[in-house]
């Protein structure tokens, strides 16, 4: 078995290979181990899973190891968004721990673990967690889940209902409501299941809102190229929004009333305009290495400081948590917003959006071309390329000793090594070379003027991997 480690967020693995009960136990109990010994909370945690395969057994087997550990539990009595228990982590001052591998393939399952503030845990506290994996101290037989339960150990409670209840305050329902907007949500067989239809009625037509632990084949991952279907949903339904989120719900996609996918970089530039011209608020813009440098710009003209991080939310919460942020977001679908959690969210930013649109009067399409002409166009691709793990090495040394000189017949000037490595060319574009921290590929991303563009130097650069 290979040993446990936790990556950009969690630890994941494949069910029935390295994610086993045993294993589970191991992680739980390393994990209750920080709680108690470096005084996090008194209060416990609370729990909660996605809608993978058996999610709700492994959820009641980790419940029962923080018994074991003489840390008191309350579980959610239902299938429950990441957001959902990262907002219970802070309501009850408690530590969240979520059953999901997010947007991994069908086959994996995973351990988030969320911090008090509300948000997922730093770095440092991860550390904490991964030092005491392994120690050799003799650990408590662990109880039945029954048993806990009738001993009022482990309290179930209806955290998405309360959750649900924390959006309808934040967000301005009745003006959507009263709009008549209509609304396409995919949740992808995921967590966010039915959120968005219970809040909004018949407004809201939803896609792949049943619970399917294979995902029909295609990875819960909220990007262009698994979401074809509903494209076409969107228009074929007069929805003027499409929102789409990952198997957890903490992650987003849009579509404008065309079908067009709307991505995450644009979706942070839409916020932190929304919030800063609409809404009056101020703060740092934070982004991860892989995100748009429209943002840049932004702060440029908007007088707001920006601050760049490593990839993964856990670097955006911690100084979310200790600083005054706007938004703050990564490439792959994770953005926060000031006045709401220090995490990711998709649903609420879903809405969010939702209400800019109905605020506005303006269609999605309209506001994304109001930032391109103020800010220049901004195009994105991304490539998760499977190779040989030889391969994937030899492309990250040869960028890192900044053998990478051209692409796509334009010469790079400037090398980057914030995470991965990000090679800045002569028009100012962008390409940026890194292993995934939760799965075994190599990805590679590019930002140009166009969208042609962008995807040229991808495939320029994944054609160079096949050589190694």
């Amino acid at each position: 078995m290979k040993k446990i480690s936790f990556g950009t967020d969690g630890w994941r693995a494949i069910i029935a290979d390295d994610y086993t009960f045993e294993n589970l136990t191991i992680v739980a109990q390393a994990t209750a181990r920080w709680i108690t010994e470096e005084n996090i909370t008194s209060n416990g945690v609370v729990i909660g899973y996605d809608a993978r395969f058996m999610g709700r057994e492994f959820a009641e087997h980790t419940a029962a190891v923080f018994c074991a550990m003489e840390v008191p539990v309350r579980l959610s009595s239902s299938i429950s968004p990441t957001p959902a228990i990262s907002w219970a982590a802070k309501h009850y001052d408690a530590v969240g721990i979520v059953i999901t591998a997010s947007h991994n393939p069908p086959n994996y399952n995973g351990f988030k673990i969320k911090a008090p503030f509300g948000g997922s845990a730093t770095p440092d506290q991860i550390a904490g967690v991964e030092s005491r994996l392994y120690q050799e101290e003799s650990v408590p037989n662990i109880p039945s889940f029954k048993s806990c339960l009738k001993a009022g150990i482990i309290r179930e409670i209806t955290v998405t209902e309360q959750y649900l209840n924390v959006l309808r305050e934040k967000i301005d329902i009745e003006a959507i409501k009263k709009s008549g907007i209509r609304i396409g949500h995919d949740p992808m067989f995921g967590s966010g299941m039915g959120a968005i239809k219970k809040l909004l009625g018949e407004q809201v037509f939803e896609l792949h809102g049943e619970v399917n632990p294979s995902f029909k084949g295609i990875p819960p991952e909220p990007i262009e190229k698994n979401l074809a279907e509903f494209s076409e949903f969107i228009p074929k339904n007069n929805c003027q929004i499409g929102i789409a989120n990952d198997g957890d719900a903490d992650r987003i996609a849009l579509f404008d009333e065309n079908g067009t996918f709307v991505d995450s970089h644009r979706i942070l530039s839409l916020l932190v305009k929304y919030l800063h011209k609409e809404k009056g608020l101020s703060g740092t813009i934070v982004k991860t290495f892989s995100t748009t440098d429209m943002l840049n710009k932004q702060a440029s003209e908007y007088g707001l400081p920006i601050e760049v991080t490593p990839i993964g939310f856990k670097y955006i919460a911690e100084l979310i948590v200790n600083g005054d942020v706007i938004v703050g977001g990564e490439e792959s679908g994770g953005l926060s917003v000031k006045g709401h959690l220090p995490e990711r969210d998709g649903l609420y930013i879903g809405l969010l959006m939702t209400e800019m649109m109905v605020k506005s009067g303006k269609k999605l399409s309209e506001l994304v071309q109001e930032l391109f002409d103020e800010f220049g166009d901004h195009a994105y691709y991304r490539n998760d390329l499977h190779t040989e793990e030889s391969k994937k090495q030899a492309m990250i040394k040869h960028c890192k000793d900044k053998k990478l000189t051209k692409i796509d017949g334009k010469n790079v000037t400037e090398w980057q090594f914030t995470d991965g490595i990000k090679q800045i060319l002569e028009d100012g574009s962008w390409l940026l070379v890194r292993p995934s921290g939760t799965e075994p590929v190599l990805r590679i991303y590019a930002e140009a003027p166009s969208a042609e563009q962008a995807k040229a130097m991808v495939e320029d650069v994944t054609q160079m991997v096949d050589q190694f």
